[in-house]
């Protein structure tokens, strides 16, 4: 059982740092690393950059919901968004000076009930920029 379940559901800020840390868990579990985590340009902002087992820069929006919500998480990724982080993502390859690695862009989502475990689905190459 979560503890503070209650707090999560009523404050969306508290969700999504929760929510980060619990998809990055997750994403360890399934062999990344973590390069970095809330990375900010003025291009805007990168949840996660992970290395993938095969040595790819995994750039991944993390999205959360609560059950009550209407839209699926992963319907919230518009164009704008996608824009957003490929252009944050380049400042980031730049800054950080990495060349000739292959990339994507994968979403992770995570929709917290009132009850139960969390349910995160991921979603490898989920946008092309």
């Amino acid at each position: 059982m979560l503890l503070n379940r209650h707090k999560l559901l009523s404050d969306r800020a508290r969700l999504g740092r929760w929510s980060e840390k619990r998809c990055e868990r997750f994403l360890h579990g399934k062999g990344f690393k973590t390069l970095t985590r809330n990375y900010r340009c003025k291009a805007g902002e990168l949840d996660l950059v992970m290395v993938d087992t095969d040595g790819s820069i995994v750039f991944v929006e993390v999205r959360s919901r609560t059950d009550k919500m209407l839209v699926e998480p992963e319907a919230t990724i518009t164009s704008t968004k996608r824009s957003h982080v490929s252009l944050a993502a380049r400042f980031f390859l730049a800054e950080h000076k990495i060349e000739d690695r292959p990339l994507r862009f994968d979403v992770i989502t995570l929709v917290l009930g009132r009850s139960g475990p969390p349910q995160i689905q991921h979603y490898p190459n989920a946008f092309v920029p």
